[in-house]
């Protein structure tokens, strides 16, 4: 009996092995041709650790170290923006090639679209001030919640960074205390310190 159900199982395989990359790239194509897919996301391999992509039409949604739990962010953007999200790197590559520039230190700008629903008030008002950061320049935390609108706030500001869900492109690494501390930074400071070298506002 056990031989008859492995004779006819192995007749059921397929010739060859599921190729799972070919297969997910498919149903992506086939998702975003049907309306289906909102949210694409894929890893990226940095100087800083692995980073998670998510993009969506409108543009950047999240870019997350591997320290914050892929599922959990997955979550929140099944919550907050839609649950219809699949794993695509053709759909990320945009924005992981203009990562690769700015490692290699010959991207200073990033010109990616970004999409800020998973932000929304203030800490909005906030990450769009810090964006405007120039790169090899800086600012404090008092600054950023002024440009906001709101300059004793500095508080409040300094927590909407600290949950930027775009960082690096939306350099938040840039944000330093008046007196000239580090402050903190979502990818802990060691991260913080690396990019301030590579843009030269740290000496290596």
């Amino acid at each position: 009996m056990t031989d008859d159900l492995e004779r006819r199982l192995g007749a059921a395989a397929p010739a060859t092995p599921l190729d799972l990359g070919a297969l997910r790239a498919a149903l992506a194509r086939r998702a975003a041709a049907d309306g289906l897919l909102d949210v694409a996301y894929s890893a990226y391999d940095s100087p800083l650790g692995a980073l998670t992509v998510a993009v969506t039409p409108y543009g950047l949604l999240r870019l997350s170290y591997a320290d914050d739990a892929a599922d959990t962010q997955l979550e929140e953007i099944a919550d907050r923006v839609s649950p219809r999200i699949l794993r695509d790197p053709v759909r990320t590559d945009a924005v992981r090639r203009q990562l690769d520039d700015y490692f290699a230190g010959i991207r200073r700008d990033f010109d990616v679209p970004i999409d800020w629903r998973l932000v929304r008030g203030f800490a909005g008002d906030v990450l769009r001030a810090t964006a405007g950061i120039r790169y090899g320049a800086v600012s404090t935390y008092r600054q950023i919640a002024t440009d906001a609108g709101s300059p004793n706030a500095y508080r409040a500001a300094g927590n909407a960074l600290g949950s930027n869900p775009i960082p690096i492109v939306v350099p938040c690494h840039r944000v330093l205390h008046a007196s000239g501390g580090l402050g903190g930074y979502t990818g802990g400071l060691d991260r913080k310190r690396f990019l301030l070298r590579l843009e030269g506002v740290l000496e290596t």
